[in-house]
């Protein structure tokens, strides 16, 4: 099994308080876990990805767990969650889809307990300190639209050329003040990965 070289890990935390002069009460906390790491495959073409498939199991349960314990709440108490991978530029947009796609939904899954629902998740090449958005959606249910949303990330020296990011990101609430209606978290059932 392919392992990781890290160069960085870097955290983010979102809490929101008050918004459009109204209390946010719980406040919406939104994690992300970041990891730069060395692109094995970096201006080479290589056909069989398996070693960055790998990588992602491990990103996967890492940057999962590390999300749980920065938002301080038990794995079960997630309610979203999502990915991506941002390349730099001698690596290429499969790069990032062999991280983010076989093997890393698996191990995020046990980081935030079940999950039946789809991974929400972003490619992208870029450059150090370009901003990168980590599609957010409910852990059980894609139809709860309360849960629709995104976190940035950026890093002032990442992605460098034979670099990749990769990052997940975990909440314990929806959008604050959510109100286009839909399936609530309260109701959603978790069974099929839609309702």
């Amino acid at each position: 099994m392919s392992t990781a070289r890290i160069r960085k890990i870097v955290m983010f935390m979102d809490e929101t308080h008050r918004e459009m002069g109204q209390a946010v009460s719980p406040p919406t906390r939104r994690a992300a876990a970041v990891a730069v790491i060395e692109n094995p495959f970096a201006s080479v073409f290589e056909q069989d990805l398996t070693p960055l498939m790998d990588i992602g199991e491990q990103m996967g349960d890492m940057l999962g767990k590390r999300c749980v314990e920065l938002l301080g709440i038990a794995p079960a108490d997630a309610q979203s969650y999502g990915k991506a991978a941002m390349v730099g530029e001698n690596g290429e947009l499969e790069h990032a889809a062999a991280i983010l796609h076989p093997k890393l939904g698996k191990p995020l899954r046990a980081a935030v307990e079940k999950g039946a629902a789809l991974v929400a998740s972003s490619k992208k090449m870029g450059s150090p300190g370009q901003p990168l958005d980590i599609p957010l959606g409910h852990k059980e249910a894609a139809y709860v639209r309360s849960h629709f949303d995104g976190m940035e990330v950026q890093i002032n020296d990442a992605p460098r050329a034979n670099e990749i990011m990769v990052a997940v990101a975990v909440t314990d609430s929806g959008r604050p003040l959510p109100r286009v209606g839909g399936l609530t978290h309260e109701k959603a059932e978790g069974k099929d990965g839609l309702r």
